[in-house]
């Protein structure tokens, strides 16, 4: 009977310098005392073509799109890999009803088809797969030589699970218009009828995430635009995300909508005058803001665009303002309508 170490330890390096494509080495070492072999791992089970590993090999493994299901095909050396003795075979593949050129797109990769047509960045790699002869790689902003990886678990799946449908709840308008007592408001009526939900205020942020950000234009813009690359994670993650900012530029606002699908992104507009905001001045900011303590607040001495095609919008007048509660379900009403709260 054959027999290992007890210490096994496997190494596997991924890198991907500019010059080359990424390689996976296996490397073992061993310890005198022995016990019975083990037989090689059962391989992940997943319909599409699969990524073998071999560990007897340290070629350069390429990575390509394949033509079986979506799946992903990976080359070494110009030939397609076989499953050895020694090695365990992983299937990855696109999630059901997604190609991987669609992964690919998502991501904003590209990628080649049997006419070499292709949209953005291809690296050169071999192919063992005939009419495919480069690697997807994009460059997104200032990120080069990258590729995304599609998850086996879709949105679809996450949303199954939690039984409910992802999505973004945009809570804007003026300092002290109630944007951080709707959302917990809205936070716990969700909670208690048994929605997960998760809220991204402004301030909270700041205080992490954004803390390297001012009230500049440019420092709004950047801090906007996190929030909503954050908050669309969160609605992919199946969950309820609740943003809750000033945010008082139209534009990026808009920006943030482009992220999800249009149904997804539910702007609620939190309309109280900037007298009722003023009045009620819960941080004592329209104070110091008045007093030239503050520049650039928002209605005072830098603008605030109010939306010009939300879902929802919240009426407060001086002496007529809705409870937190009343508007809680103003918004629980619009996601039960729409379908964001599934039985």
């Amino acid at each position: 009977m054959r027999h290992i170490s007890t210490n096994l330890y496997i190494y596997i390096y991924i890198s991907q310098p500019a010059s080359q494509p990424a390689s996976v080495r296996v490397v073992h070492r061993a310890r005198a005392s022995m016990l019975p072999a083990r037989a090689p791992p059962r391989p992940c089970s997943h319909a599409g073509a699969g990524l073998t590993v071999a560990s007897s090999r340290d070629a350069p493994i390429t990575r390509l799109w394949g033509p079986a299901a979506g799946g992903v095909v990976i080359a070494r050396g110009g030939h397609q890999l076989q499953q050895q003795a020694s090695g365990v075979k992983l299937a990855v593949t696109a999630r059901p009803g997604r190609t991987a050129p669609a992964a690919a797109t998502a991501a904003g990769e590209s990628w080649a088809t049997a006419d070499g047509t292709a949209t953005q960045q291809l690296a050169s790699g071999a192919s063992a797969v005939a009419g495919i002869s480069k690697l997807v790689t994009s460059t997104v902003g200032n990120s080069t030589n990258i590729r995304w990886h599609d998850s086996p678990i879709g949105q679809e799946e996450r949303q199954k699970l939690l039984n409910q449908k992802g999505c973004v709840v945009w809570i804007t308008g003026l300092s002290g218009s109630g944007k951080s007592t709707l959302a917990c408001a809205l936070s716990r009526e969700l909670h208690s009828r048994g929605h997960l939900t998760y809220i991204l205020d402004g301030d909270n942020l700041r205080h992490g995430l954004n803390r390297d950000l001012g009230f500049k234009a440019e420092d709004r813009a950047e801090n906007i635009r996190r929030v909503g690359e954050t908050a669309k994670l969160f609605a992919d993650a199946g969950v309820i995300c609740i943003a809750s900012l000033i945010s008082p530029y139209r534009s990026d606002r808009s920006a943030c909508r482009s992220l999800l699908p249009k149904s997804s992104f539910i702007e609620v507009f939190l309309n109280a005058s900037l007298d009722v905001c003023e009045a009620r001045d819960p941080k004592g900011l329209y104070k110091l803001a008045r007093a030239g303590k503050i520049k650039g607040f928002t209605g005072i001495d830098d603008p605030y665009e109010p939306p010009s095609d939300c879902e929802i919008v919240i009426e407060c007048r001086v002496g007529d303002c809705p409870s937190p509660k009343s508007m809680a379900d103003q918004v629980v009403s619009y996601l039960e309508t729409n379908g964001f709260l599934q039985d």
